[in-house]
């Protein structure tokens, strides 16, 4: 089916005209003073997820408009195909169907081959957790992208519920120094590794499997076949290479939403069988209020809409993610690659150019440590930069700390709560020049004018964000959380017109470094640009 595109709407340019005359000096402050139910109406409870969006510039009327342009595009027919499996991925003749790979069995046409390969890998992942039997402490995996960042990122997110005395390492840069600090922890006796690659040809990822495979066996290691294991389709290379046991999937899981797969083996062995089922039924349930909710109460939505709302009226370039827990600092990591991959597009899925920005850039860091690095530029710099607020309710230590340290650590939690709403108010209200000049600094110069320093503590404020809050940061809640952004991503691909599940532009500096890596070696420079052959004749000197 054709779908409108978002710019060939009839509400893009109702949009235009009421952001010209309303949204472009809409004031939060203002907003908030003449609207006292404005928490609790822009506040959405979805599976595992509670957002208060209320601190964004937007208010009802655009809604409407944004509600209007998602339903003249199409968006719950394009929701439909894609949750019912028809190959929206054009480019690649493919459908989309990582929401089966978190149903339960017996939901779809795809259940049985699904199950199949979550099983044998979940029995699998039992078997190494069951140290006394597998001799296991220390599992390597190996990959890069989408088969890296997303098990890399769960397993950080949910150390809690590890086992102890069985310690996960990822390995994605083909730089050596990534690996070869690893390697003087580990005993080729005690570790296992897993090599990611759905082809079995990524160069990064087959470059540093055959590090650790020299490695292992100039350490004394002789059982390839028991130490490394592989998720990967290409059974054959994977022989080759000396590995036996495979667990394969199927071209229609993307790489950057592939942890709900087999590609999810190393968060299998981390957090055991029962806690990845468990995150499979949080990311389920977000899914279902996708599917189910009304446009005006779905989350993923409603994120999307405000999204367009701000890249293409407000032209805002980027977003800050800052998850106030240490157990999410990999996030923004992550959803750099779901969102900025799946929607750094400039043409529409037909190929025509667009007229419209897409993908802001995404970017972020873990508060508080955030607030000592760059929300000096959130809060004073002369961009308007919305941020993305993500908190914890209840923390969880793990059984290894002492009550008297939990109690002190608890203590901590609220210092950490009270700083994210902190950072969220002072965001929206800012600091008048007024309110600055009758303060006293005890750090201020006392030779500068009053003046000129109330200017310096002056916040112009009205800048915003959103915060999203979880009970607790635990398998269930986050694969709610990680749904939640993947269908947010499709809402304003979907709107913006693009196909979302390809990567072209990867493939480019791919190609471009194969033809250069044989030159490093021979130092031939023919056909290459000025700049390009310049540097190489430097490195080799």
């Amino acid at each position: 089916m054709q779908y409108k595109r978002c710019d060939q709407s009839a509400a893009w340019g109702a949009l235009s005209q009421y952001f010209a005359e309303h949204g472009a000096a809409f004031d939060l402050r203002t907003a908030f003073a003449q609207e006292p139910q404005r928490f609790a109406h822009w506040s959405v409870q979805a599976p595992s997820v509670f957002a208060d969006l209320s601190k964004n510039r937007i208010d009802k009327p655009a809604m409407e408009l944004l509600l209007a342009l998602a339903r003249d595009c199409g968006l719950e027919s394009q929701r439909n195909d894609l949750l019912q499996g028809a190959p929206i991925n054009l480019t690649e003749g493919r459908a989309v169907l990582h929401t089966a790979l978190r149903s339960p069995a017996g939901a779809d046409a795809w259940s049985a081959e699904v199950q199949g390969a979550l099983q044998t890998m979940l029995a699998f992942a039992e078997q190494v957790r069951d140290q006394a039997a597998s001799g296991i402490r220390d599992v390597v995996h190996i990959g890069i992208g989408g088969s890296d960042l997303g098990p890399a990122m769960v397993v950080q997110a949910l150390q809690p519920y590890g086992r102890p005395g069985l310690k996960l390492h990822f390995v994605s840069n083909v730089d050596g120094h990534d690996l070869a600090p690893l390697l003087r922890e580990l005993s080729p006796a005690t570790t296992l590794f897993i090599v990611a690659s759905k082809t079995f040809t990524t160069q990064e990822t087959l470059a540093n499997a055959l590090a650790a495979k020299a490695w292992f066996e100039a350490a004394g290691g002789s059982d390839i076949a028991r130490h490394f294991v592989a998720t990967t389709t290409n059974t054959a290379a994977a022989g080759q290479f000396g590995i036996t046991r495979t667990f394969g999937f199927w071209d229609w899981v993307g790489g950057r939403y592939s942890l709900w797969s087999v590609i999810g083996l190393p968060i299998a062995i981390a957090i055991g069988a029962d806690n990845f089922r468990a995150l499979l039924a949080g990311a389920h349930a977000m899914d279902q209020h996708f599917a189910t909710a009304p446009l005006e109460r779905n989350l993923p939505v409603l994120m999307g809409l405000i999204d367009v709302w701000y890249r293409n009226f407000h032209g805002f370039t980027s977003r800050s993610v800052a998850p106030y827990h240490q157990g999410l600092r990999r996030l923004p990591a992550y959803l750099q690659q779901l969102e900025m991959e799946s929607n750094g597009k400039s043409v529409d899925r037909d190929g025509e150019p667009l007229s419209v920005a897409t993908s802001p850039v995404v970017w972020g860091e873990a508060g508080t440590n955030g607030q000592h690095a760059y929300f000096q530029m959130l809060h004073q710099g002369t961009d308007v930069i919305p941020v993305e607020f993500i908190c914890v309710r209840t923390p969880r230590y793990g059984e290894h700390v002492p009550p008297a340290v939990v109690e002190r650590l608890r203590d901590q939690h609220r210092k950490l709560l009270a700083n994210c709403l902190a950072q969220s108010q002072a965001l929206m209200q800012g600091k008048r020049f007024e309110e600055a000049l009758g303060e006293r600094a005890p750090t201020a110069s006392q030779t500068m004018a009053p003046e000129a320093i109330a200017r310096h503590r002056s916040f112009p404020g009205n800048r915003p964000s959103t915060t999203l809050v979880l009970e607790e940061l635990s398998p269930e809640s986050l694969g709610a959380l990680i749904a939640l952004y993947e269908h947010r991503v499709f809402v304003t691909g979907a709107l913006w017109g693009i196909n979302s599940y390809d990567q072209w532009g990867v493939e480019l500096g791919k190609a471009l470094c194969n033809s250069l890596l044989p030159r490093l070696e021979t130092g031939d420079t023919k056909g290459l640009d000025a700049s390009t052959a310049g540097l190489l004749k430097h490195l080799q000197s």
